[in-house]
């Protein structure tokens, strides 16, 4: 079954975010703490006239972690080149890349986690110093040669900043924690999402989209594009609550934002597991999911809304989990 708040679909996701996208931080809605951060430290780099630090920015799939890049880039005032830890398969590969900034640019890095580790030894030296020696020729003719590198900003993005090695994360100056957004800042990206489709939403339309958006813009951009479509085919083209609620039912999205492989992960683990505790890798096997999809996509929601919770022995269904799903607590039989 195909997952509707899937946040590796990224076809739709980047037409949507692509139209959406905020260009500064007076646009940009919510992170809060890390936008307060990062203004300082802008201001500060352009007084100097310096490149900003290098960045991490790391948190959940879809809470805007590229957008941010962007709104920094812009803040700064300079080009912004993107692309991907898996895209980059050698060193020639980044070397290229890092060869093409201009003083001041930004080079962003998406899932920077997932870079070969003899490509991330080649950003050691750029990062730190402005610089890569780089091989040319072969056997005997071979020679080492010195690039100088103009002074950039590297912003990686990374859902697993665990992965990533001690030597490559001591040289980000500034680590930005993305979290799960507010459901007031939530439901104003909603509302600012309906304006830009030009599609009519009532206030408690948004707040129940929003509700069951996980926390997450990217989630909740793409479930009101399907209440869109419904109340365009089903109702006259206005969002209200009733109609939200009838989409997102359809949709398998229930009022805690869960849908229908959440509620499947909890189900196994209390039907087939006594609600644990039960390994994470026996989960996956039991959804047909990998091991790191489920660890990256799945989980960090539940956990953070108090379903499941971790133990040294495994993942363990919470009072929450039963109650929710409609099944007696243990021992209350």
């Amino acid at each position: 079954m195909t997952r509707l708040v899937d946040m590796e679909q990224r076809g739709e996701d980047s037409l949507i975010e692509g139209s959406l996208r905020p260009q500064n931080f007076q646009e940009y809605i919510g992170q809060g703490k890390v936008k307060e951060q990062l203004k300082i430290f802008i201001e500060a780099a352009k007084l100097r006239d310096e490149s900003l630090d290098h960045t991490l920015l790391f948190g959940p799939p879809g809470l805007g972690k590229t957008t941010m890049a962007f709104v920094i880039a812009n803040e700064l005032g300079v080009n912004l080149k993107q692309t991907s830890g898996p895209v980059i398969e050698k060193a020639g590969d980044l070397v290229a890349l890092l060869n093409d900034l201009e003083p001041g640019d930004v080079l962003f890095i998406d899932e920077i986690h997932r870079m070969p580790m003899a490509v991330e030894e080649i950003l050691y030296s750029a990062m730190e110093d402005f610089y890569v020696d780089i091989m040319i020729g072969s056997g005997e003719t071979s020679r080492s040669v010195h690039l100088q590198l103009p002074p950039f900003t590297l912003i990686g993005a990374t859902t697993r900043a665990g992965m990533l090695s001690n030597p490559l994360r001591a040289r980000f100056g500034i680590n930005a924690h993305m979290e799960y957004y507010e459901l007031n800042d939530l439901t104003e990206i909603v509302e600012r999402t309906a304006a830009i489709f030009e599609t009519e939403i009532l206030p408690e339309a948004a707040i129940e989209l929003a509700r069951r958006s996980r926390g997450t813009p990217r989630i909740a951009n793409r479930l009101l594009k399907r209440v869109r479509d419904f109340a365009q085919i089903k109702g006259e083209g206005i969002i209200n609550r009733e109609m939200t609620h009838q989409a997102l039912t359809m949709l398998d999205v229930d009022q805690e934002g869960l849908d229908y492989v959440d509620q499947k992960i909890l189900r196994t683990m209390i039907e087939l597991y006594n609600g644990g505790p039960v390994g994470l890798s026996t989960i996956a096997i039991n959804i047909a999911e990998e091991r790191e999809t489920v660890e990256d996509m799945y989980e960090p929601y539940l956990i953070q809304q108090g379903f499941i919770i971790r133990t040294r022995s495994g993942r363990q269904a919470t009072a929450k989990a039963y109650e929710h799903l409609g099944y007696p607590l243990p021992g209350t039989n």
